[in-house]
Order: structure tokens, then sequence, then C-alpha cells
């Protein structure tokens, strides 16, 4: 290839990147998990969801049904005008009810079942990658097939183990069937351990339909992998450690379609209200 060929190439090339970069950060809709005011709920569901609308926010990822019937707090969301898009449940009670699971899930309205947490599988080994890969692919195959709906995985940062040129969260990933499995990217819980949430968004596009927006604290140190952080290292969304414009580009780029403030902190008072104002700041 001549010299002048080669410049061009670079600079298309060159353009691309700062394209990307310089995407334009749609508005966005955020939904809220229901973890984020687990002590309110478990008090009073109504009041909560009245809270929660108050905010401007209209859907909501439940993890738990807080004492009521998947149906009677379906009747109180709609009364409300909310949503349920997504269902958390245990990775025990997905294996092992996952009738039960699923009815819950439709009848709630959710799209989505997310598991969160896999029991006893810490540290994450190679082995049990390939493993839970291959429940995964099973689990997700029955859910869409016999009910129609979308199995998502949640990292939890101890996925991130070192693993070649990659790590086993990739490995994970890569062993599972795009059909069957999908991705919920907790934003904490990929850069706690070091990974780039951007980036990983970019290297699986289409995989991760979720987005839980979460915050790191300042000062705290990453790389590690034990899946577990003091509550209020969560913060207001634009406050802390992650570049959270650079990875709302690529979540919209890969086409994530659904994001959820989740704050585990003791200020959600004051966080979440903070971090919905941050979020349209930053839209352009």
């Amino acid at each position: 290839m001549s010299i002048r060929p080669l410049i061009a190439l670079v600079l298309t090339i060159c353009c691309a990147f700062v394209s990307a970069a310089e995407l334009a950060i749609q508005p966005l809709t955020p939904a809220v998990v229901s973890y984020t005011y687990r002590n309110e709920f478990k008090a009073d569901v109504p009041g909560t969801l009245d809270r929660i609308k108050a905010l401007g926010i209209r859907d909501i990822e439940f993890s738990n049904l807080f004492g009521q019937t998947a149906e009677n707090l379906r009747a109180l969301l709609d009364e409300r005008g909310l949503t349920c898009s997504s269902f958390g449940v245990s990775y025990d009670d997905l294996r092992e009810k996952t009738d039960v699971v699923a009815a819950n899930a439709k009848a709630l309205g959710a799209k989505y079942v997310r598991v969160a947490w896999l029991p006893n599988r810490q540290p994450f080994t190679r082995e049990i990658a390939v493993q839970t890969a291959q429940e995964f692919n099973a689990i997700g195959r029955e859910l869409r097939q016999k009910y129609g709906l979308t199995y998502c995985y949640h990292n939890h940062g101890y996925e991130f183990v070192q693993d070649g040129d990659g790590t086993l969260f990739d490995l994970l990933v890569q062993k599972t069937d795009p059909a069957d499995v999908s991705y919920e990217l907790d934003l904490l819980w990929a850069f706690l351990p070091s990974a780039d949430p951007a980036a990983l968004l970019l290297k699986y596009p289409g995989r991760f339909k979720l987005l839980h927006l979460k915050d790191l604290k300042k000062g705290v140190p990453t790389g590690d992998l034990s899946g577990k952080t003091h509550p209020d290292n969560d913060v207001t969304l634009g406050t802390g450690q992650l570049d959270m414009p650079a990875i709302i580009r690529a979540a919209q780029q890969v086409g994530v379609v659904h994001y959820y403030i989740e704050d585990e902190s003791s200020r959600t008072a004051e966080q979440v209200p903070a971090s919905l104002e941050y979020l349209r700041s930053i839209a352009k």
C-alpha cells in the first residue's frame, strides 16, 4: 500500500474513534431497583411506590415481592401507572422453582428474569465458570421457549478472575448462547475488580440488555474480587470513580434496553434525586 492510501486509512480510523467518543448522550428514562428502597418497601409497599413515582421514575426492577403476591404487587403498580420490566430471584429458586419464578415474572409484567449471585461458587474458577455457563444455557433456553422470558445474569465482582488474556467473566459470556443468555452489567461490580465497564459493553455488543447505574466512592481501592463492599461506598452518580458519560455512551451505542439506578447506601433520600439530576445534566 502506498503512503497516501495508508494515511487516509489511519485518518478514517482515528475519526471513527473520535466520533464514538463524542457521541451525544441521549436522554435516559432511568428506572430503579427495588433493593434501593428495600427498607422502605418492607415497611410500606404502597407508600414506597408513591415515593418512587413522585421522583418521576416509572419502572422498577423488583428483587423481592415484599410480602405481596405477584398479582397484588402488579395491581399496585397498575394503579400508579408503574411497570416492572425485570424480576430478580435467587439462583436456587430459578433452578428449583422455575415454574413459580416464571409465573411471578409474567404476573408482574416483567420481560427479564435476573440472577445476581451464585451461592457457594466463590472463589470462581475456570471449572465452575464452564459448569455455570452450561447451566445458564439450559435455564435460559427453558425460560425463552416455555415462557417467553429472557434470562439475565448480573455480575457481582468475583467473576473477573484473570484467565489467559481475559477473565472468567469473558469465558462466561463466550460460552453462553446469545439467544438464551443475556447480561445485566452492574457498573460498580465490574469496576471494583478493575474491569472497564465501557470497554465490556463495546466488547460484547448485544449481550447486555440491562444495566445497574452505580458509582464507587473515591478512594476505595479496586482489584477487589470478593463481591462485597460497604453499602455506603455507593455514591451519587457522577461523584465517584466511574467515567459515567463514557459508560452511558457505550451502553447507548450497543443497545442496552433498561437502565436501573441501584443505590445500596444509607443516603438514598439524598442520593437518588441527585443521581437523577446528574443523568439529566449529561444528556445533550
